[in-house]
């Protein structure tokens, strides 16, 4: 200290500290002169004695003039050193760059000045402070400030000649920094990353394309940045690196990139795949591309390749809002179920729910995928069982998917995943449904499925078989325990398990059924269901039906659409079960049937083992349960009805009125009233 102060004079080391600028500048020129001639004198331990003065006592100053004058003083002391600046810079360089962090405004300012004086003299000296000097621009790049702002870009202009030029700067040591950096998402310190990429880019003893995987994500992000210029300059950056990619003897970014793009994949496609959908036309080219390259590598679990990263990138982009990244999302996830199926399975559990919700897609297509992948999950018994059960419950939680989408979505898993082998999974869960008005719905959905999908010909092919093919009846019997829950759906499957000789028998348990439905209550659904059955007979479907037997079928049809709002008599009964019923086989011509309705030896030996008489049993017993749970239903609704105060009663579907009665006095029984069917 003393030696400092015995080179500097104290009205100097005063006017260094005034609070007028012209002041501490003239004070810094003689500061300048002091240490000019001590080098000349080659008296460094005084100039190293002048260095502390100025640091210790000015830049680390509480007081903000002094701090100011520390920093212009110790810039002048470097210009007195010129050529021999370099081997104090230890010295000099970090009290400035501490400045930069100062609160107060025009400190930092000065700290840019001086620092940017300081770079002029040392030149090329300057790089071993580049990651620090280059750690401080970045931060200074967002100043609150716009004059030190206007300061650090002067500076940072500065900088990138002396790097491009200089033969010392190490990409090696700095890819690092700004690979830390790149993460920011302030707009000035993107601007300011994108441009050291593209200069430094531009120096041909620099290969940033090398070290491309290190940034590359980042880049991508900022083409999602809501300002447009900064989408320019990464995009601008991109393109010529994919440029030099093109041009380079190694001709696809992915060899390129090699293995040090394994630990970076889930960044990367972290930042593509909603670039994927971006609304600038070239943006969208650039991220698919990149896409595609990173598809295309063959990358390994043992290698460091992170597959539940990239399953969780895919799970989080099936939320996209736009319909072209959620279609690339399932695209990769499909894609490591292809290459990492074990992989996958163990990460199951993180995706499986996110995958279900994406059957509710709006778009067709991303509903196709999904179900894609969830028919390569499904491959294994396990989750397949697993599928089918969450499908069946997302059908039950969201009737709005069962109805939009539960034909695709059914008619394309048995596409994938084999046809029998889904209907008989849905029937079994179904079977077992405890919400039996969900589970009518759904039976009859799979009904008319199976009745007119094309995807389902060869599954009606084999029920058309049933009574003498060992599969079909299988497959009949399979079905029949769930399709219970709905007699107009147990009515069609035994219409269409017939065989082109002997189908008396399945039409006489349909007719057996549709007798049974005389205990039915008559209400808005059942009549729509009745009517639905009544127009599929119509259809092409059951074409074979009203050819073999158009007699038979013109009486089944009749007394399909015979169904009166009101029950019939005792009698009528009677005379139903007697007569019609039994008139109906009697039509059905060259058939053994006696007149007391029995079937001959023969006709038994072509039921192929079905015991139809437990069939009835079981669809009547399915009835009975879902005739106790509407009476339940309908008194809870009366009991909650009666205790409220409203007089008027809350909208519900109302039965059809009573027809008039046209017989006469017979047919007024005690037992006729709205709750029962006439056949």
């Amino acid at each position: 200290m003393a030696d400092a102060l015995s080179a500097i004079p104290a009205a100097v080391l005063r006017n260094l500290s005034d609070k007028l600028y012209e002041k501490r500048k003239n004070a810094a020129l003689e500061v300048e002169g002091i240490v000019k001639q001590l080098a000349a004198a080659g008296d460094h331990d005084k100039i190293t004695a002048v260095i502390n003065l100025l640091t210790n006592e000015f830049t680390y100053s509480p007081q903000a003039n002094h701090r100011k004058g520390g920093l212009i003083g110790l810039a002048a002391a470097t210009v007195g050193l010129t050529s021999e600046a370099a081997q104090h810079l230890e010295q000099i360089v970090p009290p400035v760059l501490n400045s930069f962090s100062d609160q107060d405004s025009r400190v930092r300012y000065y700290a840019c000045e001086a620092l940017y004086n300081i770079a002029k003299v040392v030149r090329g000296d300057f790089i071993v402070f580049f990651n620090d000097i280059f750690d401080a621009l970045c931060k200074l790049s967002a100043d609150s400030d716009p004059n030190v702002q206007s300061a650090a870009h002067l500076l940072d202009r500065l900088v990138k000649d002396i790097v491009t030029e200089s033969n010392e700067f190490s990409i090696e040591e700095f890819i690092p920094l700004l690979r830390e950096r790149m993460n920011v998402l302030n707009p000035y310190v993107r601007q300011f990353l994108v441009g050291w990429i593209t200069v430094l880019d531009s120096v041909p003893d620099i290969d940033m394309l090398g070290f491309l995987p290190d940034f590359l994500d980042g880049l991508f992000n900022m083409l999602s940045d809501s300002s447009h210029e900064i989408r320019q300059q990464a995009d601008s950056a991109l393109s010529e690196f994919l440029q030099e990619i093109k041009n380079s003897p190694i001709n696809e970014f992915v060899k390129l990139g090699g293995d040090q793009l394994v630990p970076y994949y889930a960044d990367i496609l972290g930042a593509i795949l909603p670039c994927i959908s971006d609304k600038e036309e070239k943006i969208r080219v650039v991220a698919r591309e990149t896409n595609e390259e990173l598809r295309a590598i063959q990358a390994d679990p043992a290698e460091g390749f992170d597959v539940g990263a990239i399953l969780s990138i895919a799970r989080r982009q099936l939320s996209s809002e736009w319909e072209a990244t959620r279609i690339e999302a399932l695209h990769w996830i499909s894609t490591l179920l292809n290459r990492h199926r074990a992989e996958v399975l163990l990460f199951l559990n993180d995706i499986f729910d996110t995958l279900l919700k994406a059957l509710s897609d709006p778009s067709d297509e991303v509903v196709l995928l999904v179900l894609e992948v969830h028919a390569c999950i499904a491959k294994d018994p396990l989750n397949f069982r697993q599928l089918v059960v969450f499908l069946v419950h997302n059908f039950r939680i969201d009737t709005t998917l069962l109805e939009k989408r539960g034909a695709l979505i059914v008619r394309r898993l048995c596409v994938l995943l084999d046809a029998e082998r889904v209907y008989r999974e849905l029937s079994t869960i179904l079977e077992g449904e405890c919400d039996l008005d969900f589970a009518t719905i759904m039976v009859q959905a799979l009904n008319l499925i199976l009745l007119t999908s094309s995807e389902l010909s060869e599954l009606r092919g084999l029920l058309k078989h049933s009574l003498v093919n060992p599969a079909g009846k299988d497959l009949f019997l399979s079905l029949y325990s769930s399709w219970c829950h709905s007699p107009m759906a147990i009515i069609s499957l035994c219409l269409l398990a017939q065989a082109w000789l002997h189908h008396l028998v399945a039409y006489q348990h349909a007719s057996s059924i549709i007798q049974s439905m005389v205990e039915e209550d008559i209400n808005v659904k059942f009549l729509v269901q009745l009517d639905k059955l009544i127009h599929l007979l119509e259809t092409p479907i059951f074409a074979y039906l009203r050819l073999q037997q158009s007699k038979a079928f013109r009486v089944l049809k009749t007394r399909l659409k015979t169904v009166p709002s009101y029950s019939f008599s005792s009698e009528q009964s009677k005379w139903t079960s007697g007569n019609s019923y039994s008139q109906v086989h009697r039509m059905i011509s060259g058939s053994p049937v006696s007149e007391d309705g029995d079937m001959d030896e023969d006709l038994r030996s072509v039921q192929n083992g079905i015991n139809f008489a437990s069939r009835l049993q079981q669809f009547e017993q399915m009835q009975q349960q879902h005739r106790m749970h509407s009476k339940s239903q309908t008194q809870s609704r009366y009991n909650s009805t009666s205790s409220s105060k409203e007089v008027q009663r809350p909208e519900e579907p109302r039965r059809p009125s009573p027809v008039p009665d046209m017989s006469g006095p017979s047919s007024r029984s005690s037992r006729r009233g709205p709750g029962q069917l006439q056949i």
